[in-house]
């Protein structure tokens, strides 16, 4: 795979940036923290360890792709070096022999988020690592990886056979603990070994005996994921991915359906308009799922959720081949993701807001190495085959992928394009022999219409197939070209952020009253989120009035001067608004101010 335009920049800032500077080897401080005298006595119990696995995953994602001799150098030797601290038992964590997860944790009263009573983070620093050494195995080829990564896994077993439970190694109420059902899983599904099944299945085992989890229970009965647990979103997430990988091992109906019932409800109730998820409204915790339909534009969303979220979308599409999972990537991936990386491929945003300041993060913190790994996704998905060995185009972006069919050999497939900008897009087939055989168009959901030419010749009214695609089926020889065109036109979003007071009258009758009611509006254009900056320069809040004609009269696109049309808003309260895409807004610079809501005045002021 080659990515070109903006995925192709994110990824090489991405492989220049993060990966190329914050891990270079055993002294580098998010490793050295692993070596047996730190550990020793290492008292602290915090979640540190993560980037370990964290950067050997992204890292062993990039040097798979090829052409990355210095990272390549760089993963063998951390790994190898990791691999020298690990305990005869399988141990490879940071911790004191005392705060391990093979320890008991003694009791303690619950709080708020279901903390043990050592704040321990073990589990999840081994589940990390757990995914960065198979990584590491498939880019390297290398089997010590993998053994390393058994080891650990046989280390998880023999604990929760032993009677610990595993929601009391982890915070929200074990969901920190219990995502080693993602890793256990894939190892089951590399090695074929029923050993790491019955790991993964003792993993949902015990997070659905714990009543305040109860994943698997709470899913199928159609519970809103702001309430599994504490609705961490970036937990809950991941133990899905996990749910994901132990469907595709097992393919037990009610696996699917679980993931199915909350996919549902995270995508209807819980993003932002640019595809992350967000919490942080009144009492929620700022990385807590909203409560249903809860709306507020500085509501925050924690980069490393981006993450889950992606990956959740990934294991659905694989399993599936469903437009909507890649459709929810690249949303993700043009906005949240992208707005909440700097240039540099270093800099991120802990969290990023539709209306707020643009914040950059400090070293140790989880999201930029969570926002690295999210980087390192594209490539992977960016291009599939469906099962009957169709190809399918599932983001839109200049690149390239090769990939392998039956009949026709190599099948490369090139476009070009200066999507995400503009809807056009050429995407030529070039098989290394004639041969008959699908390719899938994906039909985004901003998309009002599609239209199809092969080799200059209009295809007319496709249908979409129940994946979501338009596939298009024919002998293709090398040089065809197939002539995309999703015209894009601003779309206005009207969100609402309602509070109704509920109660009972003293016959016993219900009686509800609307007490508050903010209405606001979004933009925009094609697959990117737009935003203006501070309004007239210091304002972080605009009022509008909205005017009665169609919006084609009053948003006015501009010239594309090469990283999307400015797009102005003609209001009659007030001079233009001036639009641009939300990621860019500010120029990507540490406190940046970006809007991408502006309140409406209220209905009733309006009529008057």
């Amino acid at each position: 795979m080659q990515l070109g335009g903006i995925f192709g920049d994110m990824l090489s800032a991405n492989r220049s940036g993060r990966l190329s500077t914050f891990i270079v080897d055993e002294t580098s401080p998010s490793i050295s923290i692993f070596g047996q005298a730190h550990k020793q006595q290492n008292q602290e119990g915090d979640w540190y360890g993560e980037h370990a696995g964290k950067w050997l995953s992204a890292t062993a994602r990039a040097v798979a792709q090829g052409n990355q001799p210095q990272l390549a150098a760089n993963l063998r030797r951390v790994a190898d070096w990791l691999i020298s601290q690990q305990d005869a038992d399988g141990y490879l964590g940071n911790y004191a022999a005392d705060r391990r997860f093979t320890v008991p944790q003694p009791p303690k009263p619950e709080s708020w988020n279901g903390e043990p009573a050592l704040r321990t983070w073990d589990m999840w620093t081994h589940s990390y690592l757990l995914l960065g050494f198979i990584e590491t195995w498939r880019a390297l080829g290398d089997d010590s990886y993998l053994q390393a990564a058994c080891r650990i896994a046989d280390l998880c077993f023999d604990t929760l056979d032993g009677g610990i439970d595993i929601t009391t190694l982890g915070n929200h109420h074990g969901m920190s603990a219990t995502v080693l059902l993602d890793p256990a899983a894939d190892l089951y599904l590399i090695t074929g070994n029923p050993h790491y099944l019955a790991l993964a299945e003792k993993v949902l085992e015990q997070a659905n005996a714990n009543p305040r989890l109860a994943l698997l229970d709470k899913a199928l009965a159609g519970e809103d994921p702001a309430f599994i647990a504490t609705g961490k979103a970036y937990q809950l997430c991941w133990n899905l991915v996990g749910l994901a990988k132990l469907y595709k091992a097992t393919g037990k109906p009610a696996y699917q359906s679980a993931i199915d019932n909350l996919w549902q409800r995270i995508a209807q109730h819980h993003l932002t308009l640019g595809g992350g998820p967000w919490g942080g409204v009144a009492h929620r915790s700022r990385e807590v799922f909203n409560a249903p339909k809860t709306f507020f534009p500085q509501a925050y969303v924690e980069t490393c959720s981006v993450l889950a979220w992606m990956q959740l979308n990934r294991e659905l599409l694989a399993i599936t081949g469903h437009a909507r999972y890649a459709d929810a990537i690249e949303r993700t991936a043009y906005n949240d993701l992208l707005g909440a990386m700097a240039p540099n491929g270093e800099d991120w945003c802990y969290y990023t807001f539709p209306n707020g300041k643009r914040v950059h993060t400090t070293y140790w913190r989880c999201c930029k190495s969570s926002g690295a790994m999210a980087v390192e996704e594209l490539p992977q998905v960016a291009y599939g085959l469906a099962a009957n060995g169709d190809m399918r185009v599932n983001l839109y972006g200049p690149g390239q992928a090769t990939l392998q069919h039956p009949q026709a050999g190599q099948v490369t497939l090139v476009q070009t394009t200066t999507y995400p900008f503009a809807g056009r897009i050429e995407l030529e087939v070039q098989p290394q022999h004639e041969a008959a055989f699908g390719v899938g168009i994906r039909v985004p959901s901003w998309a009002a219409s599609i239209e199809l030419c092969i080799n200059g010749i209009c295809q007319g009214e496709l249908g979409t197939g129940s994946d979501g695609f338009i596939t298009l089926q024919r002998t293709w020889q090398a040089g065809d070209v197939v002539s995309i065109a999703l015209p894009m036109q601003p779309q206005l979003h009207h969100a609402a952020n309602i509070n109704v007071q509920e109660s009972r009258a003293p016959d016993g009758s219900p009686v509800a009253q609307e007490v508050l009611r903010w209405e606001y509006v979004g933009l925009t254009y094609g697959p990117l989120v737009y935003a203006t900056g501070l309004i007239d320069g210091y304002k972080t809040e605009e009022t509008v009035i909205l005017p009665d004609a169609p919006p084609s009269q009053w948003l006015q696109v501009g010239e594309d001067a090469g990283e999307g049309a400015v797009i102005s808003m003609q209001l009659q309260c007030r001079a233009p608004l001036q639009f641009v895409p939300w990621y860019r807004c500010g120029g990507r610079q540490h406190d940046a101010w970006r809007l991408a809501w502006l309140p409406l005045v209220p209905a009733g002021i309006r009529a008057g």
